[in-house]
């Protein structure tokens, strides 16, 4: 028992992340409201960027900056230092997620303007009653 117990604590983050990652995909399945669905997916995002920058660490390493180095008295030991490439690709899903979440509320503020509600059954509702009216003219 002890050892499970060390286990999840020792991993704390991980679990956390899973968490987020549990209640984004909540939020996105779940709900009806499109706000809150894009919200979930906004958690959903940072949960995934959590995992990355919490896999690119390490204990005791420092950054990948060499001063004053001396090629025949100093040998490089890569387990010192910590790898910058998953922070340099989070710093871009950053963005991508800060861009995505404007274009999201953008078409959210659209949608309401043509609805009058962001709520997706509903929407989708008008959408079907507009369908079977296009049809009916159709026919005649």
């Amino acid at each position: 028992m002890d050892n499970y117990l060390f286990f999840i604590v020792s991993k704390f983050n991980y679990w956390g992340v899973m968490i987020l990652i549990m209640i984004g995909i909540y939020a996105i399945i779940s709900k009806q409201n499109l706000i809150k669905k894009i919200i979930g997916m906004n958690i959903f995002q940072t949960a995934i960027i959590l995992f990355y920058i919490s896999i690119g660490s390490k204990k005791n390493a420092s950054i990948p900056i060499l001063h004053h180095l001396n090629e025949h008295t100093q040998k490089i030991n890569p387990d010192d230092f910590v790898n910058p490439l998953p922070h340099v690709l989070m710093l871009t899903a950053i963005v991508v997620s800060v861009a995505t979440l404007g274009v999201a509320l953008s078409l959210a503020i659209k949608i309401y303007q043509q609805f009058g509600t962001l709520e997706e059954n509903i929407i989708n509702n008008k959408i079907a009653a507009d369908n079977n009216r296009q049809s009916v003219i159709d026919r005649l």
